[in-house]
């Protein structure tokens, strides 16, 4: 039997002489996208951001992360609109629960706009709680403001229960 190997997604740290590229896709993907400045201060600041590439090494997507105290905070996830629905959401957010669980941070938290229903279904379904709401936390049209809900997965696995004190039987 010949077995073919797929080349397989590539992950890379973002850096200033990729904005380019990743400006590209985020002014594809949203309404209000981020500037440069935006992801510049996020590397400056040393947050976790990585350039996503799929199986053909074409750029899909980025994600941006901040490291807190035992946990990780989302600020930006996303994939070429050409390229969506192909996986590569779920696929970062693999990688980044991983990233999580190696650097002992229990918790992802992220923001998504109200209105964002497909990012709020992938996010429910990856596992995410709803656990509550930022008011007119984005910019939207005109003057007004939309609502981000607040979610919040558990990415380290409970550690067992101890018993307490010894009490000589063991």
């Amino acid at each position: 039997m010949n077995a073919v190997l797929k080349p397989l997604r590539r992950v890379e740290a973002m850096l200033p002489s990729d904005l380019s590229a990743v400006l590209a896709i985020e002014n594809a993907a949203y309404e209000f996208p981020w500037s440069r400045g935006n992801f510049l201060d996020s590397l400056h600041a040393g947050y976790f951001a990585c350039l996503v590439y799929d199986e053909q090494q074409t750029l899909a997507g980025y994600f941006v992360a901040m490291a807190g105290v035992d946990e990780m905070h989302l600020l930006n996830l996303s994939v070429a609109p050409t390229l969506q629905g192909r996986g590569h959401a779920r696929w970062m957010l693999d990688f980044l629960r991983d990233h999580c669980r190696s650097h002992s941070a229990a918790m992802l938290w992220l923001e998504v706009r109200t209105g964002n229903q497909r990012a709020r279904a992938l996010y429910t379904r990856y596992g995410f709680s709803e656990i509550g709401i930022r008011r007119n936390y984005y910019p939207a049209a005109a003057t007004a403001r939309e609502d981000a809900i607040v979610m919040s997965l558990v990415t380290q696995q409970a550690p067992l229960p101890t018993t307490g004190p010894s009490d000589g039987l063991d």
